[in-house]
């Protein structure tokens, strides 16, 4: 049997878990896909380097290009990360008819449809399974899972540094700049952990995911952005008193072809599933017309979760290979994308105000509600005797962002609302 021939570009954690299982799992990798697999040239920054996996130095090559345009390379594995330059790889390598297995969200997100028509054009596949949950396998789910039926929500924790620092937030009671620190030195974060804590990673995966279930091609900049920096222990406890936990979640929802697609912390019930996800794990919750309520959880990140996915992406373009049926799957989006308004995305809302502690204060702020046409569920007034100022939370009912707006503006320019502290969305 001919075996098929892999190029790999870039042996970090994830490229060495890739390694491991391919070697490791070589038997029955074969006895899936009726050849052996080999990894014939993996690109590595030094060839030098020592290594946690035995590879033979003679695969070893410092320059990409040597990998892209080598004819004996059937299949291009990127795990090396970065956009623009590794566009350019990939684009060339499927111009010379190589399929690409990639777990790059950065690229996908911001270029992947692209990517995707030029592997239609030229027969081949594009599949990129890792780059949203690790070990998850929400993107095949999405794509052929959900292939009878209409999703209308997508709902989940796809970033594990935050899910790991709230969880540490709300079980142990500690400061949000203490375990940010902390996932710092277990690895968690990186030194700059911006990407991750003002949900910009978040953000990239529900790009892919939105596109993927609402078949309409969605753009980073149509998804709405805010990150955990400004979540305090306050709220936390707030929340856990009234049965909520704070997650930081992607919200996609389509009603009546009308998309929204957000990244936020968020409160949820501690009665929804997706509350119980704790640490570094992801889940992803996703709603279909016909199929209901339907979760998926796991290891969202590390060497071996990933690369399960990329080689079961690996052993789906072989299998296609053989049955001649490469490039024919390209999911490209075929509904014209539109947006919701302010005035018709919809949620519950949490409010911590800080106000004057006096008669009628209550009065002014229901007020403010009213005029803006929204309707409060619930209202909690901590004691606070002897003091001249106070906290109020507030619950709403459903409401839109645009008449949320208007409350939060009208607050500005009333003088017994000292502070609003904090806004979060509710749901479940």
């Amino acid at each position: 049997m001919k075996p098929i021939n892999v190029g790999l570009l870039g042996l970090g954690t994830v490229g060495t878990g890739v390694v491991r299982i391919v070697e490791g799992h070589q038997e029955d990798l074969s006895n899936q896909v009726g050849s052996p697999i080999r990894i014939s040239q993996i690109l590595v920054k030094d060839r030098n380097k020592a290594r946690s996996v035995s590879v033979d130095a003679a695969k070893l090559t410092e320059d990409p290009w040597e990998i892209v345009r080598n004819p004996e390379i059937d299949v291009v594995v990127e795990v090396m990360g970065g956009i623009a330059q590794t566009k350019e790889y990939i684009l060339e390598a499927l111009e010379r008819g190589k399929h690409i297995v990639t777990a790059n969200k950065d690229l996908m997100a911001l270029h992947g449809q692209e990517i995707l028509e030029k592997a239609r054009e030229k027969g081949c596949d594009v599949l990129y399974e890792a780059s949203v949950a690790g070990g998850i396998p929400i993107i095949r789910t999405l794509i052929e899972g959900f292939s009878s039926d209409r999703i209308t929500k997508i709902m989940g924790i796809v970033n594990g540094t935050t899910n790991y620092i709230l969880t540490k937030m709300s079980q142990e009671g500690a400061a949000y700049a203490e375990v940010l620190k902390e996932a710092q030195e277990l690895g968690y974060a990186e030194a700059d952990p911006t990407s991750d804590v003002e949900g910009l990673d978040a953000a990239r995966k529900m790009t892919i995911l939105s596109s993927l279930g609402f078949r309409s091609n969605v753009a980073l900049e149509n998804v709405s952005v805010t990150g955990i920096s400004r979540v305090t222990q306050e709220d936390i406890r707030y929340a856990k008193r009234l049965g909520y936990e704070v997650k930081l979640l992607g919200i996609a929802e389509r009603q009546d072809d009308l998309i929204s697609v957000s990244v936020e912390p968020t409160m949820i019930k501690t009665s929804h599933p997706i509350a119980s996800v704790n640490g570094v794990f992801n889940a992803v919750y996703v709603h279909g017309e016909a199929v209901g309520e339907t979760m998926f959880y796991g290891a969202g990140a590390g060497e071996l979760p990933t690369a399960t996915s990329i080689v079961a992406d690996l052993v789906a373009v072989i299998k296609n290979m053989k049955l001649g049926v490469n490039g024919r799957q390209a999911q490209l989006s075929y509904n014209v994308l539109k947006l919701k308004s302010d005035e018709q995305i919809a949620s519950k809302f949490f409010l911590l105000l800080h106000v004057q502690d006096r008669a009628g204060v209550l009065a002014q702020i229901a007020q403010v509600f009213s005029d803006c046409d929204v309707s409060i569920e619930s209202v909690m007034q901590p004691s606070t005797p002897h003091q001249s100022s106070t906290e109020i939370i507030i619950i709403t009912h459903q409401a839109s962002k645009k008449s949320m707006g208007a409350v939060l503006q009208s607050f500005e320019n009333l003088p017994a609302v000292k502070r609003v502290k904090s806004v979060y969305r509710v749901e479940g």
